[in-house]
């Protein structure tokens, strides 16, 4: 309970007794969003003043994700969804149709400086921002407008929420910076399952090569995945990892034909449950970072 709500529970006998109606307090928000991640973050930004539920449940695929009755129920009573965007999210208007929901989505990927990549002759955008924490920040920014849209009486406590939340975020980057900074750059090369590290790629000057795209209802080809193959082999890929949201088999098969040997299991769309390593996004993002940097150091 936060300072303001004690004050007035404190007043409340007083105010009746005088006949003075008491000034009604700022409500809860009830507030969607779109996966584990996002999640997260909103409920950071938003404090006491939320109840966040998410509609990917913990180790869920968010491009795979077959949303219920329930999870349509839940929305329509929403009065905040939030949604990461750039393609993540291809079942929401369907979830949207069929809830009633009236509201439109908040897209907390605007202004996101994006990396795309061409799919079956289509460009693409790549929707895995988050693993980025200084793109989170742009996330960060865009709940906090809209929390304070949406419950202007709690204004300052976003804001401080926020400001706080961002300095996590930077403490992150410069977590992941002190890691991968001083490693060989030949030395920074990781086979993993679908193309979702190359914004952390493109941060911490890390490659990742991958059998499929940016979605895991993508296909990887028989030549796709044999010049995978090939490639790896030229550039001694030493290491691969699993996700814990996708199926390994694939990733696999391509280790044993390339003599890679296994890192362990990446958090990548999708935090653990409350008992596993990654519950929360900052756990996540130190627990890949001290997985792939010590992967690193066991190849040099």
């Amino acid at each position: 309970m936060n300072h303001r709500r004690l004050l007035l529970s404190a007043a409340l006998p007083t105010l009746l007794a005088l006949g003075i109606a008491a000034p009604a307090s700022a409500e809860t928000l009830n507030v969607v969003a779109s996966f584990t991640v996002l999640a997260d973050v909103v409920a950071h930004v938003g404090g006491d003043h939320v109840k966040v539920s998410s509609l990917v449940g913990p180790n869920g695929d968010p491009h795979e994700f077959e949303p219920s009755p329930a999870d349509a129920k839940k929305l329509k009573a929403a009065k905040v969804t939030f949604v990461s965007g750039e393609g993540l999210e291809g079942w929401m208007d369907r979830l949207i149709s069929a809830s009633g929901y009236k509201g439109a989505p908040v897209v907390v990927s605007d202004g996101i400086n994006t990396r795309s990549m061409v799919e079956d002759g289509k460009t693409v955008t790549d929707p895995h921002v988050w693993n980025s924490p200084v793109n989170v920040k742009v996330w960060v920014a865009n709940i906090e407008k809209a929390l304070t849209a949406a419950d202007p009486a709690d204004a300052a406590d976003f804001k401080a929420n926020a400001e706080a939340y961002t300095k996590t975020l930077t403490d992150l980057d410069a977590y992941a910076h002190g890691k991968f900074d001083k490693v060989s750059e030949d030395r920074r090369k990781i086979l993993t399952s679908h193309d979702a590290f190359g914004y952390f790629g493109r941060e911490y000057n890390v490659t990742f090569l991958s059998p499929l795209g940016f979605s895991t209802e993508s296909e990887a080809s028989a030549a796709n995945v044999a010049k995978l193959i090939e490639q790896i082999k030229t550039e001694h890929v030493k290491a691969y990892f699993f996700e814990n949201s996708n199926d390994p088999r694939l990733v696999k098969q391509v280790a044993k034909a390339t003599g890679a040997e296994p890192g362990g299991e990446l958090y990548v769309e999708s935090l653990s449950k409350a008992n596993g390593p990654a519950p929360t996004y900052e756990k996540m993002f130190r627990y890949n970072v001290d997985l792939l940097a010590a992967a690193m150091a066991k190849s040099s």
